[in-house]
């Protein structure tokens, strides 16, 4: 009953205004997030400090700033999502080179997309399946509250986004791999189990990464798609496909995470104000056992 309340009373009227009015909500937001409850702070300062060790404090809290000021935007953009038009999704995240996963699914090719944290990606998941003619999939941390999983399942899903749980993403693909889809993954959550990922260097740092990508990547044969989304203002950003391997199977182990992060590296060293800070991204340290293999 009380997730519904919350959606109802104060998520559903959010999503109606219009974006200039969302906007000054958001602007209240980051407000509160710097100077009220600064949104955690310890973690992202910790992250900057780890990431860029040559800024100083001016440059490390100016970034923070400017992170806070883009995680408010993205928040109420979210909230917009519930009641988002689908031809004002494609005008908000307009995509240069949507024919690329097409024309490697005319090879007989399914694919793996990649991509992070970075920019609105909650906005991309509305746009995806447009992109492709076939089916298009995304793993997702199931909520715990089971009304908020529902409604998120068919706020994405109303634009044909298929979500597949973590512990259901191995039965899904084994049993509709050989269809024409794309299966999109976020290659910068830690995993849970440090037993199941794969270490790369990611920002200089020793960086734990799901492998569940490159896994599927492998088993079926799947090209390997980045996908780079650019912030050109508040609310608009444009999304590009490039292609990292059409086949993976060739590569050395561990070759695939390492492009997907590099291409997500490069896109954080550009602008970095509009990656995740806030998550814990280094939680697991590697091994001394591991660190020089």
């Amino acid at each position: 009953m009380g997730a519904r309340l919350v959606f109802y009373l104060f998520l559903k009227p959010i999503s109606l205004l219009p974006y200039w009015a969302l906007y000054r909500v958001s602007d209240l937001v980051y407000l509160v997030f710097r100077t009220v409850f600064p949104y955690r702070k310890k973690v992202i300062i910790e992250n900057i400090m780890m990431a860029f060790p040559m800024y100083n404090e001016t440059q490390r809290y100016a970034l923070m700033n400017a992170f806070y000021r883009h995680i408010a935007d993205v928040f109420v953009e979210s909230f917009k999502n519930f009641s988002i038009r689908e031809s004002e999704v494609h005008q908000r995240m307009v995509c240069r080179n949507p024919e690329l996963l097409d024309e490697i699914a005319l090879k007989g090719k399914g694919i793996v997309l990649c991509g992070g944290h970075y920019n609105n990606w909650e906005l991309y998941a509305l746009a995806a399946p447009a992109h492709f003619s076939g089916r298009t999939m995304a793993i997702y941390k199931k909520i715990k509250n089971p009304w908020f999983d529902q409604k998120m399942r068919q706020t994405r899903g109303r634009t044909g986004l298929e979500l597949v749980a973590t512990f259901e993403a191995s039965g899904w693909m084994e049993r509709n791999a050989s269809q024409k889809m794309v299966s999109v993954y976020a290659i910068d959550q830690s995993p849970a189990n440090p037993e199941r990922g794969i270490w790369v260097s990611f920002l200089g740092l020793d960086t734990l990464c799901h492998y569940g990508a490159e896994k599927h990547a492998r088993k079926y044969d799947h090209a390997v798609v980045y996908g780079h989304i650019e912030k050109l203002k508040r609310g608009r950003y444009a999304l590009t496909y490039e292609l990292l391997s059409e086949h993976p199977g060739e590569l050395p182990e561990g070759e695939i995470i390492r492009l997907a992060s590099r291409a997500l590296e490069a896109d954080i060293q550009r602008a970095p104000q509009y990656w995740l800070w806030s998550h814990r991204r280094w939680k697991h340290r590697k091994p001394e056992t591991l660190k020089h293999q």
